[in-house]
C-alpha cells in the first residue's frame, strides 16, 4: 500500500500552512523505520572523478548532500543565490575535520534560479569549461504572498519550475557526454494534493495561496522528471520526497508548522539520504528512470483514489509553455 495512504490534509484558515494529522511515514520515526531496510554498502562508494551540481546547496538538504558527496571524493558545484552564505557553507564543508575534503573539490557559483536569463548564461558558461555527471535540483522557494521577479514572473513558478526546467534542459547535452549521468529533483509530498493546472501556471486567478503554488510547482517537477526520462534514455532521472525535515526553509516558510512539529521532524541528514542514494549509488541506477522516491524506495506519485492524474495533452501543454518561456529568455 502507498506510503501516503494515511495522510490527511486540511487547510488551516489564515495560517498559511498545511496541517498534517498523520505524519508517520514522513517524519523522523518514519525515516527510522524505513532505515532498517537500507543496505549500508549502497553508499560505500568512491565518487572521485565525478562532478555533482547541487542547487540551493548553502543550507538544509542541499548543504548536507554537498557534504556527503564531497566526503566520498566527488567534486561539488554549489549553485546558490547568496554569496556570503554560500561561501560560509563551502568553508563549513571544507573544515569538517573527519572528512577527506579539500577546498579544491568544492566550488561556489552564484545564480538566482528565479532569473531565467542568468540561469541560461550560467549553464552555457559552465558547460564550456566543466564536465558534469549528476545534477541535483534542490533549490526552491515558498513565497506566501504573490511576488513578481524583475522579468514579471511569479516567483515560486520562476524558481521552482522554470528555473529547474531551464537549468536541466541546458545541461542535458553535457550530461549525455559522460558515463552514468543522473538528474535528481527534490520534490515534495505536498504535490500529492495537486493536479496539474496548466491554465494558471503563474497563479493569476483567484486568491493567491503560497502553499498551493509551491505544491503545484512540485507536481510540475514530478511530471517533468517522467517526461525527461522518456525523452533522454541516456540519463537516469528521478524525483523524490525528502520527508518533513527541520531545515531553514521550513522554519522560514512554515513557522507555525515547524513550531508544532519540531520534535518530530527529520534531521537534514535524514532528508538528504535518498538524494545522495539516488545521485551516487549503483542500486539507484538499477531502478527505472523517471520514478518518484521516498526513503530509497519508489513510491506512488498519486494518492489512492485521488483525481490528481493529468492527461498527456495537459502535460504536453506544460512542456510547450515552459519551452516558450525558456526560449524567451535564452541569450
Amino acid at each position: 500500500m502507498c506510503l501516503f495512504v494515511r495522510i490527511v490534509l486540511c487547510k488551516i484558515k489564515n495560517k498559511g500552512f498545511v496541517k498534517i494529522k498523520s505524519l508517520s511515514p514522513h517524519n523522523r520515526s518514519g525515516y527510522e523505520a524505513a532505515a532498517q531496510r537500507f543496505c549500508a554498502s549502497d553508499l560505500e562508494v568512491d565518487l572521485s572523478g565525478r562532478s555533482f551540481m547541487i542547487t540551493g546547496a548553502n543550507s538544509g538538504i542541499g548543504k548536507r548532500a554537498a557534504l556527503e558527496v564531497s566526503a566520498r571524493g566527488g567534486t561539488v558545484h554549489m549553485v546558490c543565490r547568496n554569496e556570503s552564505r554560500a561561501e560560509a557553507a563551502r568553508q563549513d564543508i571544507v573544515e569538517q575535520k573527519l572528512l577527506p575534503v579539500s577546498s579544491q573539490n568544492v566550488h561556489v557559483h552564484i545564480v538566482d534560479l528565479s532569473n531565467a536569463r542568468r540561469v541560461w548564461e550560467f549553464a552555457q558558461s559552465f558547460t564550456q569549461s566543466n564536465s558534469l555527471h549528476v545534477l541535483i535540483n534542490n533549490a526552491g522557494c515558498m513565497v506566501n504572498q504573490r511576488e513578481l521577479t524583475e522579468d514579471g514572473l511569479e516567483k515560486n513558478f520562476a524558481t521552482n519550475t522554470l528555473g529547474t526546467f531551464i537549468l536541466t534542459t541546458a545541461l542535458i547535452p553535457s550530461l549525455k557526454r559522460v558515463e552514468d549521468p543522473r538528474v535528481v529533483t527534490v520534490s515534495s509530498g505536498g504535490m500529492l494534493t495537486q493536479k496539474l493546472n496548466v491554465d494558471d501556471l503563474q497563479f493569476e486567478k483567484g486568491a493567491f495561496d503560497g502553499t498551493a503554488a509551491y505544491a503545484q510547482n512540485k507536481r510540475q517537477q514530478v511530471i517533468l522528471t517522467d517526461r525527461w526520462a522518456s525523452q533522454h534514455k541516456e540519463i537516469h532521472f528521478s524525483s523524490m520526497h525528502p520527508g518533513w525535515a527541520d531545515t531553514p526553509a521550513v522554519q522560514t516558510s512554515m513557522p507555525a508548522f515547524h513550531a508544532k512539529m519540531q520534535s518530530r521532524l527529520r534531521t537534514e541528514a535524514m532528508g538528504a539520504d535518498t538524494v545522495v542514494w539516488l545521485a551516487a549509488s549503483a542500486a539507484a541506477r538499477e531502478q527505472p528512470s523517471g520514478l518518484f522516491f521516498q526513503d530509497r524506495r519508489a513510491v506512488a506519485a498519486h494518492l489512492p483514489l485521488a483525481s490528481s492524474r493529468s492527461s498527456p495533452q495537459e502535460e504536453e501543454k506544460l512542456l510547450a509553455a515552459l519551452e516558450e518561456f525558456s526560449l524567451k529568455f535564452k541569450p
